[in-house]
């Protein structure tokens, strides 16, 4: 046995241990104790400071740097905040009293694209509260299968497969769970999954805060091959914690695909447009120590040296 597996257990205790602290607790005090825990994290011990000072500055040029450190530890309060609602969410948020907590944006036209009787691809991103998101999905009645990556430690692997599978969410692994999402799909059922993961130099490789970003492609894939509507959804936190806004931010229906979103590359695009304009709107809700952006390969380089070259019109016309 290896040295990290010996770890595994040890450290699974002791998450099992602070969750069971933080549930014991008023929200209102969790809260207030990740506020003064994202200053340490941000301010003094700098975890994955320089990372995160690189993407917002990249993402913001036009901000100062007060602002930005402001995002960036706003980020701190939202992740370890996200923690703790996790943890309160399945004994405070119930069938019963969901209305309480939970405010559905464009509701009618979100529901509805739900429970279309089509096969349905959801996408959002490391933004807002997307664990709430697929705990609300089986409560509204929708069973969702979500594709996700595997724990490295299978005791917390298992723990928190528990929590996504408590309503109705039925998880895929992110790896070799080809043919089952091609099932789920030919049945008609609803995918959801995460579009703002990193898919390696052969992915398809689009603009997101105007660097250049590796996407999936079957995400794309998926809807066009399909016949599956791609929901862009968003669960973000409103004034308090354990209260979010749960919206509908897009749809793009193969049926009726506007002109900009034909094929993997426009499609993909697309979607991180719609992430992009979301995550603008409370950037401190977004996961900016994610390495979102990595070295693009050579020909992806050269072709957005072309596109950043090319006049307005030029670029409208290659759209």
């Amino acid at each position: 046995m290896s040295i990290r597996r010996a770890f595994d257990y040890p450290l699974y205790l002791l998450v099992r241990i602070i969750i069971a602290v933080v549930q014991a607790v008023r929200i209102e005090t969790c809260v207030s104790a990740c506020r003064a825990l994202a200053w340490l994290m941000f301010d003094v011990v700098k975890l994955r400071r320089q990372l995160v000072d690189e993407n917002l500055a990249q993402a913001f040029p036009e901000k100062s740097l007060a602002e930005r450190n402001e995002i960036g530890r706003g980020m701190w309060v939202h992740l370890l905040t996200m923690v703790c609602e996790i943890a309160h969410a399945p004994r405070k948020i119930h069938s019963t009293n969901w209305r309480k907590y939970i405010k559905l944006q464009r509701g009618r036209e979100f529901v509805g694209s739900l429970l279309l009787a089509r096969p349905r691809v959801l996408v959002t991103a490391h933004f807002g509260n997307f664990e709430v998101a697929g705990l609300m999905s089986g409560m509204l009645g929708i069973s969702t299968f979500t594709v996700t990556r595997t724990l490295d430690n299978p005791y917390l692997d298992e723990f928190v497969l528990r929590f996504r599978e408590l309503n109705w969410q039925f998880i895929l692994p992110k790896n070799g769970s080809a043919n089952q999402a091609d099932t789920v799909l030919k049945n008609k059922g609803a995918l959801a999954l995460l579009g703002d993961q990193h898919a390696g130099p052969k992915g398809c490789w689009v603009d997101f805060f105007g660097r250049p970003a590796s996407c999936h492609k079957a995400l794309a894939l998926f809807t066009l091959l399909s016949d599956a509507p791609m929901i862009l959804l968003y669960c973000k936190r409103r004034d308090k914690p354990l209260h979010f806004e749960l919206g509908l931010a897009d749809i793009a229906d193969p049926q009726a695909l506007p002109k900009d979103c034909t094929d993997v590359k426009r499609l993909t695009q697309w979607y991180n447009r719609v992430l992009e304009d979301e995550i603008r709107k409370a950037p401190d809700q977004y996961w900016w120590l994610h390495r979102r952006w990595r070295d693009p390969p050579q020909r992806a380089r050269a072709k957005a040296s072309l596109r950043d070259a090319a006049t307005p019109t030029e670029r409208r016309d290659a759209a």
